[in-house]
């Protein structure tokens, strides 16, 4: 997920395998003085707390028997790292569909929960996404996918309706408009490459369009190399910056926000995560969002939309009826509305929710399930690819971009490979 990059995965998996030896025999008693079983979640997105205060308020208001307990620390994967190496693991863990979680499903850190029966309400679209993480496909269910975030093109509704301006469809549709809003004397987009992280947005949205879904999983497998299939992302991408500010490696996210708040721009190619942060520089901005359409063919552009949050039983804990009890509250749609309507997310659960008037224009596609995951969630962090594209855009040199993103592809992921092919070699069983 991309709001800020995850910290870089520093436990390799002999590491990790050896954590999940230990599991087993340890955590804290669940039965407590109070006669109640204690459980404990441990979840990565510090910026929800508020919501996370409310959810544990209401929970053990509601629940004699089980009393939970919800941290929100700071720099979490380091924290939950930390206490899987020291025999602390918390009961549930709430982390992004990204690379730890394959990592922590690849060493046996994450309990099968084949059995919740919660997990028929998730939409299936995102449990295909959280199944596809996986290095190596396996037959257990290892998290319950809460929400969502939306990624594409936000852009200004009033300045879009005062000069008449359409939503575009396609590629060309789309640099059309960037023509015509640079013509005007306005700028089109603004963005703020000096965080290196943000240098994802455009590009995920750009390859869910142009490059396959499973690209990350054939090239493990073989099959192709990103240099075939990267190479259109890899030029529109940097097509983009000929419409926007003067030197975009100068500014960062939080200047972005604030020029986009401020009507700088007309678009901003970013997250919806990014609107809370906006609104709050202009709290009566009217923002709206579209799907980047970067293929010329309609029909084939889709959502960029992974799984922001979402929730794991640990393989150490000792309740799992408690477990699931909680994760039974956590389902329930008021619970979720409140987390909606606190972090400006997409539900995973199929049901209808209000949702803020900055997804009006990807709403179809949410309802449809016409979606695939962030590309990103599928690199190690050891190959730091935002910082390799941040690298392209400032030399705009597409071929040695792409041939260095092969070779440290192999490098970062050998073991990974391994696996795969051995595991192809097998029939796939």
């Amino acid at each position: 997920m991309m709001k800020k990059k995850l910290i870089a995965t520093t436990l390799v998996a002999v590491l990790l395998t050896g954590i999940a030896a230990g599991l087993a025999g340890c955590g804290s008693d669940s039965e407590n003085a109070d006669g109640k079983t204690h459980i404990s979640i441990l979840q990565y997105k510090p910026e929800a707390v508020k919501a996370f205060e409310k959810m544990e308020a209401e929970f053990n208001a509601t629940h004699d028997d089980v009393y939970l307990t919800i941290e929100s620390p700071n720099d979490a994967m380091t924290v939950l790292k930390t206490r899987l190496i020291k025999e602390d693991a918390p009961d549930i863990v709430g982390i992004g569909g990204d690379v730890n979680f394959s990592n922590f499903v690849d060493a046996e850190i994450l309990m099968d929960i084949s059995d919740f029966e919660g997990i028929s309400q998730v939409k299936e679209s995102y449990l295909e996404i959280a199944k596809n993480l996986e290095f190596v496909p396996s037959d257990g269910i290892y998290a319950v996918p809460y929400v969502a975030n939306a990624a594409g093109v936000l852009y200004n509704r009033e300045m879009f309706e005062k000069n008449n301006w359409e939503i575009p469809t396609t590629w060309e549709e789309f640099i059309e408009l960037c023509e015509t809003i640079k013509a005007s004397g306005q700028l089109p987009l603004y963005f703020g490459y000096k965080d290196i992280w943000t240098c994802l947005a455009p590009w995920n949205a750009l390859a869910v369009d142009l490059a396959p879904a499973d690209v990350c999983r054939q090239v493990n497998k073989g099959e192709t190399k990103f240099i075939d299939e990267y190479g259109e992302v890899a030029e529109k991408t940097l097509q983009l910056l000929d419409y926007a500010q003067d030197d975009p490696f100068a500014y960062n996210y939080n200047d972005a926000c604030t020029a986009f708040a401020n009507g700088e721009s007309a678009m901003y190619c970013i997250g919806s995560y990014a609107v809370p942060q906006i609104q709050s520089v202009n709290p009566d901005m009217d923002i709206d969002s579209f799907v980047m359409p970067g293929s010329s063919n309609a029909e084939e552009n889709v959502l960029n939309s992974g799984i922001d949050l979402q929730f794991c039983v640990t393989s150490n804990c000792k309740n799992k009826e408690a477990a699931y009890e909680v994760l039974d509250f956590l389902l329930q749609d008021s619970t979720i509305q409140t987390y909606l309507d606190d972090q400006n997310a997409v539900p995973c659960k199929d049901q209808e929710f209000t949702l803020p008037s900055s997804l009006d224009g990807m709403v179809d596609y949410i309802n449809e399930g016409k979606m695939s995951d962030y590309q990103d969630h599928y690199y190690p962090a050891e190959m730091s690819v935002d910082a390799q594209i941040q690298t392209f855009l400032l030399n705009g040199d597409v071929d040695a971009f792409l041939n260095k993103f092969d070779t440290d592809w192999v490098r970062y992921n050998r073991d990974i490979i391994r696996k795969v092919q051995e595991y192809e070699e097998k029939g796939g069983n």
